[in-house]
C-alpha cells in the first residue's frame, strides 16, 4: 500500500517518455518558515489562488511541474505549490511530532505567509488526505477541494491502522515517520458529512485506491463528483490529458461560482 501512494522517479521518467514538459516555466522557488520548519513553494500566475499538494515520496515539481499541470493552471490563477515537509526541497524532520497535523498546519501557515484569506486545495495522493483533513479542520480556509487519487481515509478503519503501523523503511525520498504519521489525518464520518465546501474527485481506472479510498467515500457523499480517469493508474494518473483538463474544468466552474 505505501507503495501505491507514492510518486517517486519513475513519474519523472514516465513524463519525460510520453513528452510532458520537463520542466515548468515560471519563477524561482522560495522557502518560508513553518514553525522552525524550512518549507520550499512556488508561486506561478496570476488570479485566484490555487494550492497543490503532491503524493508521498514525491515533490512538487515530480508531481505538478513535469506533467505541465502548474503551467496549465497558472493561465488564469495564482497557483502555489509547495513541497510537504520531509519531501523536496523542504526540511525533513525526524521526530515523530513534527509530521501528522503539522502537515495541515503547513499548508494554513502557507496561506498566511502569502496573506491569503483561503485558497481552492488540490491534491494528489498524500496530498489529497491533507486536503480532506483540511476542509475538515479548517473549513474557512479552503474555497473548494479536489482530491486526486485519494478518497476517505476514515478515523478507526483499518487503513488508517495500516498506516500507524507502518514498519521502520527509511528512503532516499522522505524519513519513513513521514508515512507513518499519515494516519493522523483520518477524518470521521460525523466530519465528512459536515463539509459544506464544494469537493471533487479524479481517479484512475485502474487505481487500486478507487476501491479502498474512493468507493466508501461515496457512499457517504454522494453528492460529490468523481471522474474517472480511463487508463490510468495511481502513477500515471497525473500525466494522463484528462486528468488536467479535469482539474482546469473544475476550477473554472468555481470560479463562476462565486
Amino acid at each position: 500500500m505505501a507503495s501505491v501512494l507514492a510518486l517517486p522517479i519513475s513519474l519523472a521518467v514516465i513524463t519525460t517518455a510520453t513528452g510532458a514538459e520537463p520542466a515548468e516555466r515560471g519563477p524561482s522557488w522560495r522557502y518560508f518558515d513553518s514553525n522552525g520548519v524550512s518549507i520550499r513553494y512556488k508561486v506561478h500566475g496570476r488570479g485566484e489562488p490555487v494550492l497543490l499538494i503532491h503524493g508521498l515520496a514525491a515533490d512538487a515539481q515530480i508531481n505538478w511541474g513535469t506533467p505541465g499541470i502548474i503551467n496549465t493552471l497558472a493561465e488564469n490563477y495564482l497557483v502555489i505549490a509547495m513541497d510537504v515537509r520531509g519531501h523536496g526541497g523542504s526540511d525533513k524532520p525526524e521526530k515523530a511530532e513534527a509530521y501528522g497535523l503539522e502537515l495541515v498546519l503547513d499548508v494554513i501557515r502557507l496561506l498566511d505567509h502569502l496573506k491569503l484569506k483561503n485558497a481552492h486545495i488540490i491534491g494528489y495522493s498524500m496530498g489529497g488526505m491533507i486536503a480532506l483533513k483540511l476542509a475538515a479542520d479548517h473549513p474557512s480556509r479552503v474555497r473548494s477541494a479536489a482530491l486526486g487519487g485519494m478518497g476517505w481515509l476514515r478515523s478507526g478503519s483499518n487503513l488508517q491502522h495500516f498506516w500507524d503501523s507502518l514498519p521502520e523503511r527509511k528512503t532516499a525520498w522522505s524519513p519513513a515517520i513521514a508515512a507513518r504519521s499519515l494516519g493522523a489525518l483520518a477524518v470521521s464520518e460525523e466530519q465528512l458529512k459536515a463539509i459544506r465546501i464544494p469537493v471533487t474527485v479524479f481517479i484512475g481506472d485502474q487505481d487500486p485506491i478507487r476501491n479502498l479510498y474512493v468507493a466508501p467515500l461515496q457512499v457517504v457523499r454522494p453528492d460529490w463528483s468523481v471522474t474517472v480517469i480511463e487508463n490510468a493508474s495511481h502513477m500515471n494518473c497525473p500525466i494522463k490529458p484528462a486528468f488536467k483538463a479535469g482539474l482546469k474544468a473544475w476550477l473554472d466552474a468555481q470560479s463562476r461560482r462565486r
